[in-house]
């Protein structure tokens, strides 16, 4: 028989048989709709952490005292106090493949405009700051080079301390306001940024030069930590090694002696998170794929039930010259029919499902082609698998007792 009249032949058992071949299909429908969502999902998660870490400083490289500590926490190296102007000064010497550079003093304490108040944090750096950042300026201008040199009492702020000690739509530049009742000048506003990857409100800032938050609100003559950006994405992994090179030569570390402070990237950063959220997609994809495993079993069973209902017919089948190869032809059809078709009802579920989460979950997804050639794949080997003894047994049924089947 021609694979035509093959398919012929199976799309008829199929269409005869409607609601026992949607019921078998359901463990593959649920299946595969359940892999692409999760992937989708997964993809989603990966694009949306790559976006949020690039948005705070996509070169950014940073460098902080202490043992290595690379989560989240808004405090930059605490107390400890190996970072210091001349380990800031060397790198900026010496590192050739940054871009930008500097240090990083920071302090909690509370914003003070008239009667209105907010608790927020202050940031010590220099002019290269909103370059590494990544940030603009919505109104104002950056501090100068001479107002660093002269420990100015000069602020920037982020639009979430404007508007708790200004109100919406002010224009604060210009005017005075305390931090910790020390008395600075707004020179500028940043423009509105939102929460980062780890919940943080990027826009929760006052930024004023390292040199007055050092000798006016922290009193000290350490570092929490220098911020550098390097010439380009490519570049980032090797300016890391660069700079803890330099680092061990400022430290005067042997080879023996561990790092007094720790040098990452936030290449580094999308990477940890992007392989934590692969591996839960992986999960999550292995879960579902229960349901694809469920739905081979229905189809075996399925495949099991037509052979013995259509053993007349298959004996008819031989007796008309059918061979075995044409009758395990047929049956196996029919099983890669049942999970193909029901792959494509996945596909078309799990899309659904996607957008349904994207838009009443607010949850980030993106649907990857290859997810969908993986899953037609699947769907395949999966009729082939379950598919292939029910229709060995068919082919190997013998004429004259099939046609005495009753």
């Amino acid at each position: 028989m021609r694979v035509l009249n093959l398919l012929k032949i199976a799309s008829k058992a199929i269409i005869l048989n409607k609601t026992r071949t949607l019921l078998t299909m359901l463990g593959i429908i649920i299946g595969v709709a359940s892999v692409v969502a999760m992937l989708a999902i997964g993809e989603g998660s990966k694009e949306s952490i790559r976006t949020s870490i690039s948005s705070m400083g996509s070169n950014m490289i940073t460098i902080k005292p202490g043992a290595d500590d690379r989560g989240p926490a808004r405090g930059s190296g605490g107390d400890v106090q190996t970072l210091t102007m001349q380990d800031y000064e060397a790198i900026k010497k010496q590192a050739t493949l940054l871009n930008y550079i500097t240090p990083v003093v920071n302090g909690s304490g509370q914003v003070i405009n008239g009667s209105s108040n907010w608790p927020s944090t202050i940031y010590g750096v220099n002019s290269d700051y909103l370059k590494i950042k990544s940030v603009d300026l919505q109104s104002g201008s950056m501090f100068t080079d001479d107002e660093v040199k002269y420990a100015s009492k000069v602020a920037i702020l982020g639009q979430t301390v404007v508007e708790n000690i200004f109100g919406d739509g002010a224009e604060p530049v210009g005017q005075m306001i305390r931090f910790n009742n020390i008395p600075f000048k707004v020179i500028g506003v940043l423009e509105e940024k939102g929460e980062n990857t780890f919940g943080q409100d990027q826009d929760d800032v006052v930024i004023s030069p390292y040199t007055t938050v050092q000798k006016r609100i922290l009193a000290i003559d350490y570092l929490n930590q220098v911020m550098a950006s390097s010439i380009s994405e490519d570049d980032a992994a090797n300016a890391v090694i660069q700079v803890n090179d330099i680092m061990r030569t400022q430290h005067k570390l042997s080879d023996n002696d561990e790092d007094d402070f720790n040098v990452s990237s936030m290449e580094e950063l999308i990477s940890n998170f992007s392989s934590t959220s692969e591996m839960l997609t992986l999960l999550l994809v292995a879960v579902a794929s229960i349901s694809l495993l469920i739905g081979g079993i229905g189809i075996m069973n399925i495949m099991y039930v037509s052979v013995k209902e259509r053993t007349k017919e298959i004996g008819l089948r031989m007796a008309v010259g059918a061979k075995g190869a044409d009758i395990l032809m047929q049956f196996l059809i029919e099983a890669i029919l049942i999970s193909i078709t029901g792959g494509v009802l996945g596909v078309l579920l799990g899309l659904g499902a996607t957008v349904f989460i994207e838009k009443f979950l607010n949850w980030p997804t993106s649907v990857a082609m290859y997810s969908i050639v993986i899953s037609f794949i699947v769907c395949a080997v999966t009729g082939i698998f379950f598919g292939w003894y029910p229709a060995r047994k068919a082919s190997a049924l013998d004429p004259i007792t099939a046609l005495r089947y009753e």
